[in-house]
C-alpha cells in the first residue's frame, strides 16, 4: 500500500502567480479612517471624524435624503418612544424634517402616558401573573374616548389622541409627539391590530368604534403615501406591524396611478420614487423586504439601539442641511 500513488495529489503552489500590492484595487482608504476630536468639538466636527464605512456611510445617506426630501414620514414603534426620543423627533418637525408620524398601537401608549404622567412602561412579568398589567384605568380610558371621538368628529385615531390629551392639558405634553402634532396639524397615524395592546383589555374599549378609528388612519396614511413621491419613509422600531401597513399602503396608490395610466397615452403607470430607511436593534423579515426592497427606490438599513442611533442620525440631519444651506449661499454669492 505504502508504494501507491495518492489519489488526490496536492495543488503546485508554483502555479500560483502573486501580484504587487501597489495597483490592486483596494475597498479601504486611510482617508476613510476615523480621526479624535476634542471634547470642545463642534457636533459637525464629531461626524466629520466618524469612519466612512458600512454603517457611517448608511446613516451620512440617509440623513442626506432627509435634509433634500420635499416631505419625510417617520413610522415609530413603541420602544422609539419609551426610551425618550420624542423630543428629538419634535425638534426635527420644528425644523422641517419631519411631515408626519405613523405610530402603532405601542407608540400611541407610550407617548400618551408620557404627556399624561411623564412616566410609562409597566413591568410585565411582574404583573403578568398577579392580574395587574396592562390594568391602567387613564389609558385604557383615553384611547376608548378618543376612539369615539374620532367617529364624532370625522377624524383620524392619532389626531383625536393629540387634541383630546390637550384638551386635558396634559402636563407633558411638550414631550409628547401627539401633542406636537396637534398643535402644529402635523399628521398621525396609529395603526391597532385589535389585541395587541393593553388598552384593548380594558372594558370601555368598542371594537367598532377602535376598527373604524384606525381604519381612518389607513386610508389618511394611503392620502400621505400619495404625496411622498421624492420623499423619505422611515421606519423606526416596528418589526411587523408599520412595515405590513406601510406595504398596503403603497399598494393602495399604485392601484390608483396603475388606473389614471390605463386611461392615458402611453399606458406606463408611474411609481413613486421612496427612498426608505429601517432603523432597528435587529434585522427582521418585514422590515427588509416591506420598507427597504419592495417599495422603495432606495432603502438604508441601520442597525443599532435607537437611544444613540437616533440622535446621531438628527445631527447628520442638521449637519446636512447646513452644508446644503452653505453651499447654496456661496453659489449665490458667486
Amino acid at each position: 500500500m505504502a508504494d501507491r500513488p495518492d489519489p488526490q495529489p496536492p495543488f503546485d503552489p508554483a502555479r500560483f502567480q502573486p501580484a504587487p500590492l501597489e495597483g490592486r484595487g483596494h475597498l479601504v482608504e486611510t482617508d476613510r479612517f476615523a480621526t479624535p476630536v476634542d471634547l470642545e468639538a463642534p457636533a459637525s466636527a464629531f461626524l466629520a471624524a466618524l469612519p466612512d464605512f458600512l454603517g457611517v456611510r448608511k446613516l451620512r445617506g440617509l440623513a442626506g435624503a432627509i435634509a433634500g426630501a420635499p416631505r419625510t414620514l417617520w413610522g415609530l414603534g413603541g420602544h422609539v418612544v419609551k426610551v425618550g426620543l420624542g423630543p428629538l423627533l419634535n425638534d426635527l418637525t420644528a425644523r422641517g424634517f419631519g411631515h408626519g408620524f405613523v405610530m402603532n398601537g405601542a407608540a400611541a401608549i407610550h407617548d400618551s402616558e408620557v404627556a399624561l404622567t411623564g412616566s410609562t412602561s409597566e413591568d410585565v412579568g411582574g404583573g403578568l401573573f398577579e392580574g395587574t398589567y396592562g390594568t391602567a384605568d387613564d389609558t385604557g380610558r383615553l384611547f376608548a374616548d378618543c376612539a369615539e371621538r374620532a367617529q364624532a368628529e370625522n377624524i383620524g385615531f392619532g389626531t383625536a389622541l393629540g387634541r383630546e390629551l390637550i384638551d386635558r392639558e396634559a402636563p407633558n405634553a411638550e414631550l409628547s409627539i401627539l401633542c406636537h402634532a396637534a398643535k402644529h396639524d402635523i399628521p398621525v397615524t396609529v395603526h391597532v391590530a385589535i389585541g395587541t395592546d393593553t388598552v384593548h383589555m380594558h372594558p370601555a374599549c368598542d371594537g367598532a368604534a377602535l376598527g373604524a378609528a384606525t381604519h381612518r388612519d389607513f386610508l389618511r396614511l394611503a392620502g400621505l403615501v400619495e404625496g411622498l413621491d421624492g420623499g423619505v419613509y422611515v421606519n423606526v422600531g416596528s418589526a411587523v406591524i408599520l412595515p405590513e401597513v406601510f406595504l398596503k399602503a403603497v399598494a393602495i396608490v399604485h392601484n390608483d396611478l396603475a388606473q389614471k395610466a390605463s386611461t392615458d397615452e402611453t399606458g406606463d403607470a408611474r411609481r413613486l420614487a421612496i427612498t426608505t430607511g429601517n432603523l432597528d436593534m435587529l434585522r427582521h423579515y418585514r422590515p427588509r423586504v416591506n420598507v427597504l426592497e419592495r417599495p422603495a427606490a432606495k432603502g438604508y438599513d441601520i442597525a443599532g439601539q435607537h437611544e444613540y442611533v437616533v440622535p446621531l442620525l438628527r445631527l447628520a440631519i442638521l449637519a446636512h442641511a447646513a452644508a446644503a444651506a452653505s453651499d447654496a449661499a456661496a453659489g449665490g454669492a458667486a
